[in-house]
């Protein structure tokens, strides 16, 4: 969609799709109005089939996946055998395939990760990325007349199984009810990406600012900016949505329970209210700062349509929750002029 009027390329991990149409803050005010579309189609897509794909990605990834219901969503995570976060599975079920959409660059080194997990197992992993394309929208709905969808999870719930424990666990400092996810409704349309004009048609277009912007707003992780190498799911609390913690045996479990049980994660996610007076960006990588020294750095900042500029960062557990921190923009690449912007911090994680 990058010829529809006034599209502005997206750079970075959106390189190939509209940063923007020329009104970004329009777009944003269409997005949370449930008036206009993204165009996501840079995401991957694979298409699994055959008889043992739940239960085979049940063992592998750390969502129950044995038995998934036709039609539903649900999300699930790769990690390392040290519990480190590889990949975000958006998956979903259609009874008679498993589709899946993963961050864009990743959808190659997923499905060699599959096929070598594959063994004997009746499993067909096809990557259908140059037959479908994905749009993001503002809603919870599971139907469309345009192809398979993946609805959301986020913030999802943290029910009680019959023995009175949660099958999932927050970190987050509010309640469930009061999570700004909560106002977030999204979900994916897989559309045949010869089609994908057609499947726009007269809808406004919102680019990856406004969705990113809202992204933000509803404290959503996102893999590649607010993870690296180190990351475990808890930091970002991730398990919500995405870990099951009474199933069986699946990599990087033991980080998950040891983590879980025994203490809290080294690291811990916080969203900041930028100084709004500068035209700067921290960019991400950028440091934060406490008392002139280093505590975490941004993983994605955006201009909010009401919030101004905001950043979810990642800094140390121990850093009090009212100390007072500044984002340096320019910090993150070599050569370039640091910018300290003041940051107030709005507890995500708990400490």
């Amino acid at each position: 969609m990058l010829g529809a009027p006034g599209a502005v390329a997206a750079d970075g991990p959106d390189a190939g799709v509209a940063w923007h149409y020329g009104d970004p803050v329009g777009e944003q005010r269409a997005l949370v109005r449930g008036e206009a579309v993204v165009d996501a189609s840079h995401r991957g897509v694979l298409r699994l089939t055959g008889p043992d794909r739940l239960s085979w990605l049940h063992s592998i990834t750390t969502q129950a996946l044995t038995g998934l219901p036709a039609g539903t969503s649900t999300e699930t995570l790769v990690l390392s055998p040290t519990g480190r976060i590889e990949h975000d599975l958006h998956l979903l079920e259609d009874g008679e395939a498993t589709w899946i959409t993963v961050e864009p660059g990743a959808v190659d080194a997923l499905r060699a990760f599959l096929e070598r997990m594959r063994f004997m197992l009746r499993v067909e992993v096809a990557d259908v990325s140059a037959e479908w394309a994905v749009l993001g929208e503002p809603s919870r709905s599971a139907s469309s007349t345009l192809g398979p969808v993946w609805v959301d999870p986020w913030p999802g719930a943290v029910p009680a199984n019959e023995g009175g424990s949660a099958d999932t666990a927050s970190y987050a400092a509010v309640a469930t009810l009061e999570h700004p996810g909560a106002e977030r409704p999204w979900r994916e349309v897989l559309v045949p990406r010869a089609g994908l004009a057609a499947a726009v048609g007269g809808r406004r277009l919102a680019g990856t600012w406004a969705a990113e912007a809202l992204r933000v707003e509803a404290w959503r992780p996102r893999p590649g900016l607010e993870t690296d190498e180190r990351s475990i799911p808890h930091e970002l609390d991730w398990l919500r949505t995405a870990v099951h913690l009474h199933k069986g045996c699946y990599r990087g479990q033991e980080t998950v329970a040891k983590v879980h049980n025994l203490g809290r994660p080294p690291r811990r996610l916080v969203m900041l209210h930028l100084d709004g007076s500068s035209h700067d960006l921290p960019a991400h990588g950028d440091d934060v700062v406490h008392e002139g020294r280093r505590v975490g750095r941004v993983t994605t900042a955006a201009r909010h349509h009401e919030l101004g500029p905001v950043a979810l960062a990642l800094v140390k557990r121990s850093l009090p929750v009212d100390a007072q921190l500044f984002a340096v923009a320019g910090s993150g690449t070599a050569g370039h002029e640091q910018r300290p912007l003041a940051a107030a911090q709005e507890t995500i994680v708990a400490p």
